[in-house]
């Protein structure tokens, strides 16, 4: 684990505010992180284009175009309207793997419903023009039921597989009475979903053709995930999910998966009351790949195949928003194998994304009203 600070200049960005760099000792070697580009609000999700620009959500609402130079546009038009309450607002966001082609982005957000007061997570599609300005065509693909009044738990990271199909995780909104749909099939609450890019559902979905359950479903049993990514050699799905006091997990997605929330947790509730599970608790509970108590607040998850640091080649990385600090999750093929906090208890910045650029450094976006993308590469 790290580590103190070992340099910290002031430098300038392409932008007016101050930048900064810093320099970290790992357990492979000397890393920078600078700040690249500053100035967004509350930013929560972050793809990166062919030219090196990039597209980034904010959480009010508003869709970004970035620069390769730092420059950050007007709000991208055609939105969908979103509920920027608590938790929601607009938050994840992929390109169509024929991107190139079709320019189509898909957005999740946080949906009003027809009853006062409620609201879901849910994903749209919209084709975004050639000048960065607009989105147009825009359709509703998903759209998470029941909606229910809380502002909490949303999920939404969207990530498609080498098959073309789009996973889009959920939450199970937090409160008691909502949370035990978690383990209701007839319930989006508290699921991985997979879908085609137009919305309709594959036929190999585990519970096609399952009597009282939503044939999106993908898995079941989770709390709260807000980082998703695919695994670089099995093509697999993992995420890392929100537990309650403690209990944070890792968890490696399998069809009709069943990840034990709310039955089963290594954490607590907020008071401090024990979660027990119940006598009848069911045998086919999927264990975490890894656990985290106390709880660093997982958010973002990536897989680094880069070439600047080959040492961290097939290891995931994994955003905190509690525990400030970016996690490289180290991995022996699929098996973890140990982790590091990078950063230290110094940090002060909460990670909500986290990104591979096409230079082979990575991306972070913080979480916080001055909102930055931070640049994190090899020292030189």
């Amino acid at each position: 684990m790290l580590k103190a600070p070992l340099a910290l200049f002031a430098g300038a960005t392409a932008l007016t505010a101050p930048a900064f760099a810093q320099t970290y000792e790992t357990e492979t070697g000397t890393i920078e992180l600078a700040s690249y580009v500053e100035g967004l609000q509350f930013p929560w999700g972050m793809v990166f284009l062919d030219d090196g620009s990039m597209l980034v959500t904010e959480r009010a609402g508003n869709l970004r175009h970035v620069t390769a130079e730092g420059e950050i546009s007007e709000p991208v038009a055609g939105v969908p309207d979103v509920v920027f309450e608590g938790q929601g607002g607009l938050l994840g966001i992929a390109l169509d793997p024929d991107f190139a082609s079709n320019r189509y982005v898909y957005l999740s957000f946080a949906e009003a419903g027809e009853e006062a007061g409620t609201n879901s997570t849910a994903v749209a599609r919209g084709v975004l023009d050639a000048e960065m300005t607009e989105l147009v065509d825009v359709e509703i693909i998903f759209s998470q039921q029941p909606k229910l009044p809380s502002s909490l738990h949303f999920g939404s990271r969207l990530v498609f597989d080498n098959d073309g199909y789009l996973f889009i995780t959920t939450g199970e909104r937090s409160d008691a009475e909502f949370r035990v749909q978690a383990q209701d099939l007839g319930s989006h609450l508290g699921k991985v979903i997979r879908i085609l890019p137009d919305g309709t559902v594959p036929e190999d979905n585990p519970f096609v053709g399952t009597d009282g359950a939503l044939p999106e479903i993908w898995s079941y049993g989770h709390r709260n995930m807000q980082g998703a990514a695919l695994h670089p050699e099995t093509g697999q799905l993992w995420v890392s999910e929100h537990g309650p006091r403690g209990g944070d997990e890792l968890n490696r997605i399998v069809a009709g998966g069943n990840y034990g929330w709310p039955l089963l947790t290594e954490g607590t509730e907020y008071s401090g009351d024990p979660i027990d599970p119940p006598q009848d608790l069911p045998g086919d509970l999927i264990a975490a790949e890894r656990t985290w108590v106390p709880s660093p607040a997982p958010s973002g998850l990536m897989f680094y195949t880069g070439d600047m640091f080959p040492d961290w080649q097939g290891d995931a990385f994994m955003g905190a928003l509690a525990g400030t600090d970016l996690i490289r999750i180290d991995l022996d093929g699929d098996s973890v194998v140990g982790d590091e906090f990078l950063f230290g208890d110094a940090f002060e910045y909460r990670i909500r994304d986290v990104v591979q650029g096409p230079d082979g450094a990575l991306y972070l976006l913080t979480d916080d009203a001055d909102g930055r993308i931070l640049r994190l590469s090899a020292a030189q």
